[in-house]
């Protein structure tokens, strides 16, 4: 498998679906249309869709079929792209380059960047619990409408303080910490929360939609963990070893903002060691699964070596 094609080839596919869940533009009809070109402009400036990418992909794993997946690839996309937009403010890493273009406070100003982050968060919820209410309707029998009501359940949870926001607020608390004091328990949590929680519920949401035991859900969910956190270390290794024309947004700013990672603590070698281990641990968890699981295995193993 040519597995840079095919990453291309979805994610093509995967930008149309995600566009189809985007609000409508309209200065004509909006008042508000400022903050709906924001959030357009922070979902369409580029991105792998990684994580629309890995619910889709475990999705079909588990013999899903049909569209019930796509409002959740959507909402998925657009709570990861909130997050990139706080992230990229002035009071967190006040970086003006996110994905090769300029960020959104960068384009439209610091305050329209906070409200298009909380734009795409409540608009994500909004996409699934509309398709939640429409499915319920088709379907009085209750069938797709639980997995659907147990995916939103873990959405929710891994977006929220359980998940990727509890771990921003360790990893922001952390900034200007001496390494000495950055224990491997608490670099671990950040990376499992900030990083590895949407991670996590992609590959969840994905099993579950598809009407995937608990067993195989919990799977997924620790196959998510590992990828995540090996996930973090590259993209530590590659604020220090790549380049703006590479990375796409400025390298140098865990050190610019005194952060601890996993290479400053134990050094580049093992990090990249590190790296190998997790991916590979991650890998063997899809060994048990009857399915298709060559796409997954191979987008796995493409993250240890991306340069981006």
């Amino acid at each position: 498998m040519d597995i840079e094609k095919e990453m291309s080839d979805r994610a093509e596919r995967i930008e149309k679906i995600i566009r189809s869940f985007l609000p409508e533009e309209n200065e004509q009809n909006y008042y508000d249309n400022t903050v709906r070109l924001a959030m357009n402009y922070s979902v369409l400036a580029g991105g792998k869709r990684l994580r629309p990418m890995l619910m889709e992909a475990s999705f079909l794993l588990f013999g899903g079929q049909g569209e019930a997946v796509w409002p959740f690839m959507a909402a998925m996309e657009m709570i990861h792209t909130y997050s990139l937009v706080h992230d990229d403010l002035p009071a967190m890493d006040n970086d003006e380059y996110r994905r090769g273009k300029k960020t959104t406070h960068a384009v439209y100003g610091e305050a329209m960047g906070i409200l298009a982050g909380d734009g795409l968060l409540n608009y994500a919820y909004e996409t699934v619990a509309k398709a939640i209410s429409d499915a319920a309707c088709g379907q009085p029998d209750g069938g797709q409408v639980s997995h659907m009501a147990r995916a939103f359940a873990v959405l929710s949870t891994y977006a929220g303080i359980d998940g990727m926001v509890g771990g921003q607020v360790v990893d922001v608390e952390s900034e200007n910490l001496d390494p000495s004091e950055m224990t491997e328990e608490k670099l671990a949590f950040i990376y499992e929360k900030k990083t590895g929680a949407l991670i996590q519920a992609s590959l969840m949401i994905g099993a579950i939609l598809a009407g995937a035991d608990d067993t195989s859900v919990e799977q997924m969910r620790e196959a998510g963990s590992l990828l995540g956190r090996a996930f973090q270390i590259q993209d530590d290794i590659l604020d220090m070893t790549s380049s703006l024309e590479v990375l796409g947004k400025p390298i140098g700013s865990d050190e610019r903002n005194h952060k601890v990672t996993y290479v400053t603590l134990w050094g580049m070698e093992h990090a990249v060691d590190e790296v190998k281990r997790l991916s590979q641990e991650a890998v063997r968890l899809l060994d048990g699964f009857s399915g298709d699981s060559t796409f997954l295995r191979e987008l796995f193993c493409y993250l240890i070596h991306r340069e981006r």
